[in-house]
């Protein structure tokens, strides 16, 4: 089977923006429905086929999140802030980024993390992870974990009960 031809290079922009928010749970959704409705990622690295790594140019409109705060136990992510002013949550509290500043978060370091659009004006950032398989995800402010399975993300309660 051949792989459709991949472009050499794209307008960011352009690159249609993932037409579901969220991947998360409905229980889930429904309480964060209002941070997540005003997040759009588009998959840059979807564009040309990368495997191995992934990439996203993310909008956040005003009040939005990037996700609900999280740790990776094997997979590494990296942000680069565009344009905006995002605040970025930790465990080791709140960091107000800018244009031009980056964070990263090594896998298994349980950093949980995310960002919040607290301002007036959109954010746009780069997110940059890979796709090592099998990963774990820990949500320290929610009933929620995730694990990476090849027929895509599992969610369950943080007794395993899944979610409907």
């Amino acid at each position: 089977m051949t792989e459709p031809p991949f472009p050499d290079a794209v307008a960011a922009e352009q690159v249609p923006p993932r037409p579901r928010k969220s991947l998360y749970p409905q229980a889930i959704r429904d309480l964060y429905d209002h941070g997540l409705a005003g997040r759009e990622k588009r998959a840059l690295g979807d564009a040309f086929g990368l495997q191995n790594f992934g990439v996203n140019l993310t909008k956040l409109a005003p009040g939005a999140i990037s996700a609900l705060r999280h740790a990776h136990a094997k997979q590494d992510e990296f942000i680069y802030v565009l344009q905006g002013t995002p605040m970025l949550y930790t465990d080791a509290g709140a960091t107000l980024l800018a244009p031009g500043l980056c964070a990263g978060f090594k896998a298994g370091s349980g950093n949980a993390h995310r960002l919040v659009n607290e301002s007036a004006q959109d954010v746009l950032y780069l997110e940059i992870g890979d796709r090592t398989p099998g990963d774990r995800v820990d949500y320290p402010d929610d009933d929620l974990l995730a694990v990476g399975t090849d027929g895509g993300w599992l969610f369950t309660h943080k007794d395993g009960k899944p979610y409907p």
